[in-house]
């Protein structure tokens, strides 16, 4: 069984930093891809940026420029840093993981950790 399980979330003033962290643990024969979504109260789950097992990395729009994703293979743990950020930032930030375990594929999730932002 593989489980994510995230940290760095809190409370920060517009133009603040934050950076979260996911760290996956169990049995994982390979990680795919590493992203982060988020989900706004009221709207949809959306994806922040995701990086690839080769490094590749997207964003969306809104956070380009600002946020940056990176992943440490050793400690199969993925990071999110984020800059200049602004009260629309505010959501439930999911860490999920595509991941080879021993069962096969599995698209794994975190349990969300809570990024506020103040004006």
């Amino acid at each position: 069984q593989v489980q994510l399980v995230e940290s760095g979330g809190g409370l920060v003033q517009a133009g603040g930093s934050l950076r979260l962290s996911c760290a996956a643990s169990g049995i994982i024969r390979s990680i795919l891809a590493m992203a982060w979504y988020r989900q706004a109260p009221g709207k949809q789950r959306e994806l922040v940026a995701r990086i690839t097992s080769g490094g590749m990395t997207n964003y969306a729009d809104s956070v380009k420029g600002r946020f940056a994703i990176s992943r440490d293979n050793a400690k199969n743990t993925v990071y999110l840093q984020m800059n200049s950020l602004k009260p629309e930032d505010t959501a439930v930030y999911y860490c999920n993981e595509e991941v080879v375990a021993a069962s096969g594929y599995l698209s794994v999730w975190g349990q969300g950790t809570l990024v506020t932002v103040t004006s």
